[in-house]
C-alpha cells in the first residue's frame, strides 16, 4: 500500500505534472494506486495523494470496473449542477456536499497507452472532478465557502491530533 499524504502536506497543494512516456512505472504505479484505493475503501485516489506530482488518477465507483485516467483533460461541463455528499482519502472522516457539474466529457489515456474520451454523469462524473481537482492541487473543502471550511478545517484538525 502506497503512503495517502493528508491535509497540510505540501504536495497534495501542488500541480502535477503531464506523464510524458507511459511505461512499466506508470503501469505499476497506476496498480499499486488501485490497490491503495481499495485497501483505503476510496472510491478514487489522484497521484499528489500519493506523494506523486503527476498527472494520474484511479477510479472505482459502483459496479463498474477501476479505471485509470493518465494525463486527464475535462473537455466539457453540464450546465446542470448537482450537489452531493464528498470525501477525500486525503481528509479522513470530513465530509461535506459539494455542488459540481452533473456531467462531464474527459479525455485521457489508459494504461495500455491508448487515448479515450469518456461522457460521464452521476457519481462517476462527481469522483473524476474531485479526482481532477488533485491534479490541480485543490481540495474538496475549496469548493466550499469560507466559513464551512473553516469550521471542517478545525475539526479535521482536533480529531487528527487525537
Amino acid at each position: 500500500m502506497l503512503k495517502i499524504y493528508t491535509m497540510g502536506e505540501d504536495v497534495l497543494r501542488k500541480q502535477a505534472a503531464t506523464i510524458p512516456d507511459i511505461n512499466q512505472s506508470i503501469i505499476n504505479l497506476a496498480e499499486a494506486m488501485v490497490e491503495t484505493m481499495h485497501l483505503g475503501s476510496g472510491i478514487g485516489l489522484a497521484g499528489p495523494q500519493v506523494g506523486e506530482l503527476r498527472r494520474i488518477f484511479v477510479v472505482h465507483v459502483n459496479d463498474d470496473v477501476p479505471r485509470i485516467f493518465i494525463n486527464p483533460e475535462i473537455i466539457a461541463t453540464s450546465p446542470e449542477q448537482t450537489d452531493f455528499e464528498e470525501g477525500c482519502l486525503s481528509i479522513p472522516e470530513i465530509y461535506s456536499d459539494v455542488i459540481r457539474p452533473s456531467e462531464i466529457t474527459v479525455q485521457a489515456w489508459n494504461e495500455k497507452g491508448k487515448p479515450f474520451t469518456l461522457s460521464a454523469g452521476g457519481i462517476l462524473a462527481r469522483v473524476i472532478q474531485h479526482e481532477y481537482d488533485h491534479l490541480r492541487g485543490v481540495l474538496f473543502l475549496d469548493h466550499l465557502d469560507e466559513k464551512k471550511r473553516s469550521r471542517l478545517i478545525k475539526v479535521y484538525e482536533k480529531k487528527s491530533k487525537i
